[in-house]
């Protein structure tokens, strides 16, 4: 018998058993229809190992990472190019989890794992609200021709929810349309007290790591300049923590365009964040 002691691959904080959860963290591996730079496949197996450069406490939220009571359950498998029946997986195990009567937090991988993992959360919670930080709207009606991609996530869910249910933050690229249909259904918002329809309501939060301006996270599928400072997104999780997340999900992360692994270690720090106000 081997004494070790071994390295965790487990994420930092995680308790030892799904049943002694009240969050359950995926990781999911998917980047199937990135239409810049593709990589963000590798973002959950990279988090893991970074997660132990952080502290488990945080002092913005006066919490310590065990207090959140979450379980890693590692990545789940795809099969390598087929999108739908990845789509399938996701939705199958996070409805799962809600079905055990516990919250989702997704590790992307590509926006477009989202989708699933709010239809899921739709069963459960059919009054849900969406959350959605992101440089980009995701709002186009297909592209190129592809319904299900990572730039038409947000229609798609849309189609679902009502887009009079969901609200975006740090939203600075898109197609006219796009930004026609913010406008339409006033999804964009720049304060956060415009939050304040959703209290008392359930929500799905989705982080889409290039909301931050490329100077703080490099390490992304499509980078887009004048984004928030990391203070900046922290201000809104520490308005948010008196909000009802039913689940949530941090997406995008592509870790071989930053060498120095600073972006790798922002976004652990993010999920923390989303950890301590789940």
């Amino acid at each position: 018998m081997l004494k070790g002691p071994f390295l965790p691959r487990n994420w930092l904080g995680s308790v030892d058993g799904y049943n002694d959860s009240q969050i359950v963290m995926v990781g999911l591996p998917f980047d199937g229809t990135c239409s810049y730079r593709p990589g963000s496949r590798f973002a959950p197996e990279r988090l893991r190992p970074a997660s132990w450069g952080l502290e488990d406490y945080s002092p913005i939220f006066n919490k310590h990472l065990d207090e959140a009571r979450f379980f890693d359950a590692g990545e789940l498998e795809f099969p390598l190019g087929n999108t739908k029946a990845s789509l399938d997986l996701i939705e199958e195990n996070a409805r799962q989890v809600y079905l055990d009567g516990k919250k989702f937090l997704g590790i992307g991988g590509e926006h477009l794992v989202t989708y699933p993992a709010v239809k899921a959360c739709l069963e459960k919670y059919p009054d849900l609200k969406i959350v959605h930080f992101d440089a980009h709207t995701d709002l186009r009606e297909d592209y190129l021709g592809e319904k299900l991609s990572h730039a038409s996530v947000m229609r798609r869910i849309g189609e679902m929810t009502g887009f009079h249910n969901i609200r975006q933050i740090g939203i600075r690229s898109g197609l006219k349309e796009e930004f026609d249909l913010m406008k339409e259904y006033g999804t964009l918002i720049h304060s956060p007290s415009e939050l304040d329809v959703f209290k008392n309501e359930k929500i799905f939060l989705t982080i889409d790591i290039d909301v931050l301006d490329p100077s703080v996270m490099p390490g992304t599928g499509t980078p887009e300049a004048g984004g928030l400072t990391y203070c900046e997104l922290n201000n809104w999780l520490q308005y948010l923590k008196n909000f009802d997340i039913a689940g949530a999900d941090v997406v995008e992360l592509a870790p071989d365009y930053d060498s120095s692994g600073v972006s790798t270690a922002v976004t652990t720090k993010v999920i923390r964040d989303v950890l301590m106000i789940m």
